[in-house]
């Protein structure tokens, strides 16, 4: 039974790992193609809630304890932002530095699980870390990021729009998680899966009505210009959450958030091969190094 949930979980995350940087990909696409990150993240969820609905009529409604509720309405909430932040970035910088830059959402989980869910890390676990965040500063030391040739118009970059916006996204996804495991525990992956592409989407909604009234048909158009692109976000979209579910009903928050961090790989290729992004090499080594903290986590943590 132990072997039977293991190899699940790690089935679980290593879909995970491959479908995520393709979901990023849809998600950067549809961007370049003029949807507004929120109405993205919006069709999202609506179209996952209404998958649920069709396919799952076994999922529970009523019998719920409050905190269930209390913890799934936190988990959606910080989830819209996080989700919305990210497609933003995404649509603004480089997949290929975005996606590694995802690694110290680890190191927040971890935090956040430490006080809300009593999970203390070994210090293997620490030390993958660690091991982690030193592979992300390799794939940042971009020596080209500049928005100019001159000194004076050089731009930092942890000071550009993109990155700011990834580590806004990063620790409201990590927060996310936190919460999302308790969803979880009181209830199960699918349950939990529904309830927070439902509220999810009424978040969004919500926040639709009060800052597109003005755009939001001509938001509409691209959805139906750019359908099958749409479907197929949506596809990958709830493949990585539900797969994400099942990780973290049976693994730390931290690790679990941790192992995440393999598609960095994945993702780095991707920028290269959808959006020519450069600097390929080095960023591949700084993810390797990321990858090896990732190990040192899973064999020793």
């Amino acid at each position: 039974m132990i072997l039977t949930i293991t190899t699940v979980t790690y089935l679980a995350v290593l879909t995970r790992i491959v479908v995520n940087p393709l979901q990023n990909v849809f998600q950067k696409q549809l961007t370049q193609r003029m949807a507004n990150p929120l109405f993205i993240m919006s069709t999202t969820y609506g179209v996952l809630a209404i998958v649920c609905l069709a396919f799952w009529p076994q999922l529970q409604f009523a019998g719920l304890p409050s905190a269930f509720w209390q913890t799934i309405l936190a988990t959606s909430l910080f989830a819209m932002f996080g989700n919305v932040f990210l497609v933003r970035a995404i649509g603004l910088g480089d997949l290929s530095v975005l996606g590694p830059i995802n690694a110290y959402k680890a190191v927040v989980g971890m935090v956040f699980s430490i006080f809300l869910l009593h999970e203390i890390p070994g210090w293997w676990g620490l030390a993958g870390i660690l091991l982690i965040i030193t592979g992300s500063y390799v794939v940042l030391a971009d020596r080209q990021s500049r928005t100019s040739s001159t000194q004076a118009d050089y731009v930092p970059l942890w000071k550009r729009p993109e990155i700011k916006l990834r580590l806004a996204a990063l620790v409201f996804s990590a927060i996310d998680g936190t919460f999302l495991k308790k969803s979880i525990l009181l209830s199960t992956p699918t349950i939990a899966f529904f309830y927070w592409c439902l509220f999810g989407f009424i978040f969004s909604f919500i926040w639709i009505v009060i800052a597109m009234r003005a755009t939001w048909w001509t938001q509409m158009s691209v959805v139906f210009s750019q359908k099958t692109m749409y479907l197929a976000l949506c596809a990958t979209a709830g493949i990585s959450q539900l797969m994400s579910n099942i990780a973290l009903a049976n693994m730390p928050v931290g690790y679990a958030l941790a192992l995440f961090q393999l598609s960095a790989l994945i993702s780095v290729l991707f920028g290269y091969q959808f959006f020519n992004e450069q600097g390929i090499l080095r960023k591949l080594i700084g993810a390797g190094i990321m990858v090896g903290g990732a190990v040192l986590i899973t064999l020793l943590g």
